[in-house]
């Protein structure tokens, strides 16, 4: 199955290579993998106007003109889950393909956890995902105010600042110099987000976070548009 992301007019399009050149319609595959918020993460995109099915079909994820990650569970559980998925996952990122981590899926985007142990993940972006440090309410669960760089595409239009929604224990420590960052104040600038060429994470929940989440999400799929007319 494909998540098939179309203008809400031109929905039940063939799809056809000449179409997507010629930006008429454009798929994004949300990973299945079952694992977490999959299902509200599709009703989000529906919500914005969007077609959205669920994949795990290999050529799906090769074909889709971006990927979206979801995630909510344990580091290591994830990634065994991802399974065989998360090289073909890597593979088409670094190809150029935009990438969309949500949660533990934007954690995954990283070298390693050491959530229960020490667990690989993508190497994607540099850094390290670890526990949020003592002294705080952990789970860090709730509305946070994050600040938000001009030069970070998933917040276009957002302005300086907006609240979204996080549930999580570790935070992902990003020593990427290549990545730009977007961080909220949790006691300490923890990193919300981040961004590496077409490689874009976030730790809140898109999802969950009202209009401002939609848009993020709404950013996503234009930057894919954006990217398959290129092709």
């Amino acid at each position: 199955m494909t998540v098939e992301v179309t203008r809400p007019s031109e929905a039940g399009r063939s799809g056809t290579k000449a179409e997507l050149k010629q930006g008429n319609f454009f798929m994004i595959v949300i990973v299945d993998y079952s694992v977490g918020n999959i299902k509200s993460v599709c009703n989000a995109f529906r919500h914005i106007g969007c077609q959205a099915r669920l994949s795990s079909d290999p050529a799906a994820i090769e074909s889709a003109a971006g990927l979206v990650l979801p995630g909510v569970a344990a580091f290591g559980y994830a990634v065994s889950a991802l399974g065989t998925l998360g090289e073909l996952i890597k593979k088409v990122a670094l190809s150029g393909k935009p990438l969309l981590g949500i949660c533990v899926g934007y954690q995954m985007l990283f070298d390693q956890s050491t959530e229960f142990g020490r667990h690989k993940g993508l190497g994607l972006v540099k850094g390290k995902v670890v526990p949020i440090p003592s002294g705080r309410t952990i789970p860090h669960m709730g509305w946070n105010l994050v600040k938000l760089p001009d030069d970070m595409d998933l917040f276009a239009g957002l302005g300086e600042e907006k609240y979204f929604y996080f549930a999580h224990s570790f935070y992902a420590d990003v020593t990427d110099h290549q990545a730009r960052i977007a961080y909220t104040d949790y006691g300490f600038n923890m990193s919300a987000s981040v961004q590496k060429a077409n490689i874009y994470g976030v730790q809140f929940h898109p999802e969950k976070s009202s209009n401002a989440g939609l848009k993020v999400l709404q950013n996503f799929a234009e930057i894919c548009e954006r990217k398959n007319l290129k092709c």
